[in-house]
């Protein structure tokens, strides 16, 4: 499985290193509503979410699917907004301004797209339009639960009104904790964006792509990026419609996750940490770790795993994700289980399943690293 960028005929000037404070705060978002991702940052994301104000903090909570089990790409405009500048801006307002140029449809299915996966990959119906993609999007909302369902009904029924609440609770982030934050991170982003266009000019690609992530390669022909991950997807650098070019920025936030923007109509962005701390060890009996081996051992479970360590998904909301059925879904559900590697709660008439970090975390970074990657 891997993400594949065609950059058959773009020119290396073309690949642009940059920081974007925007796509940083989605990180941090991400990093305070999942500290389990994150080990290295317990201490940041202990702080900050003490010191948050507590209607600050519940307002977070109506949208957080947009940056807790995964990444909408809305945080990243510069890379949707066709005739755009094509690069972040250099500052969050700058971002925001962006932000609100992008059209509702895009915006919505943007937004939308991290409660109904299948929006990504798939030519579907504009949920703003078609009355079965709307049910369909509701549908899932609600089996995440019921902010999340008033904040899809919310975002479906008045997107202006939506798109103006979004852009001021980043603003309130921005000035609660996350200003203070990008002062003390941009420094470093910002050189090793410089030492990466560096190392792209006099090095070359293939380098510089190592010194990204040992997740990437590229072909001898220099036209195909392919980046590992337990995902498949595509996307090309060199689409005149969104623009030419293929961006690549650094996160202080970000690790284990490496992340490629590939949308259909948008530029594709990698989004790579800059370092990667080790998980902490665990122990644990040897029978129990075969058995977990075992567990995980199945391609199945393992793309099921890639969902499950986001957050918590229904039987049949994987199902449709991965185009199986319930029933196949459930067995092998039944088999993480067994092996203690999964967390149940019921929302509702819904029963939802989540992957036990911390169990995981126990048999080794390697696989943590690859199924958040």
């Amino acid at each position: 499985m891997s993400v594949s960028i065609d950059i058959a005929g773009l020119p290396q000037e073309r690949i642009t290193f940059a920081t974007s404070p925007l796509a940083e705060l989605c990180m941090a978002l991400h990093a305070l509503s999942q500290p389990a991702h994150h080990p290295g940052l317990q201490s940041w994301t202990t702080a900050t979410s003490a010191a948050l104000d507590p209607c600050l903090a519940d307002r977070l909570l109506e949208a957080d699917f947009m940056w807790r089990t995964s990444f909408a790409d809305i945080f990243m405009p510069f890379a949707g907004v066709p005739g755009g500048p094509g690069v972040p801006g250099a500052t969050l307002a700058e971002e925001l301004d962006l932000l609100d140029r992008m059209d509702d449809e895009r915006f919505v299915r943007a937004a939308l797209e991290h409660c109904w996966l299948a929006l990504y990959n798939q030519g579907t119906p504009s949920p703003l339009k078609d009355p079965a993609a709307r049910a369909k999007a509701l549908e899932t909302a609600a089996a995440r639960g019921p902010r999340q369902l008033d904040f899809s009904l919310r975002l479906l029924d008045d997107t202006a009104r939506v798109r103006v609440w979004l852009r001021t609770l980043l603003e309130e982030c921005d000035e609660a904790f996350f200003a203070d934050t990008w002062r003390r991170i941009e420094p470093q982003q910002t050189a090793d964006a410089r030492h990466k266009t560096e190392v792209l000019r006099r090095k070359g690609l293939p380098a510089v792509l190592a010194e990204v992530s040992g997740a990437l390669d590229v072909d001898e022909a220099r036209t195909r990026i392919t980046v590992d991950k337990l995902v498949n997807g595509t996307a090309t650098a060199t689409d005149p419609t969104v623009g030419v070019g293929l961006v690549f920025i650094p996160t202080h936030f970000g690790w284990p996750h490496l992340l490629v923007l590939h949308a259909p109509g948008w530029r594709p962005v990698v989004h790579y940490p800059l370092s990667t701390p080790e998980l902490p060890p665990g122990t644990g009996s040897v029978e129990l770790l075969q058995r977990r081996m075992e567990a995980l051992a199945h391609p199945m479970r393992m793309q099921l795993c890639r969902s499950l360590a986001r957050g918590p998904y229904t039987t049949s909301e994987l199902a449709n994700v991965y185009g199986v059925t319930a029933p196949e879904v459930s067995r092998h559900l039944t088999v993480l289980r067994k092996a203690g590697l999964l967390h149940m709660q019921r929302q509702g008439r819904y029963v939802q399943h989540q992957l036990d970090l911390s169990a995981v975390a126990r048999i080794g970074s390697d696989f943590i690293e690859g199924i958040l990657r």
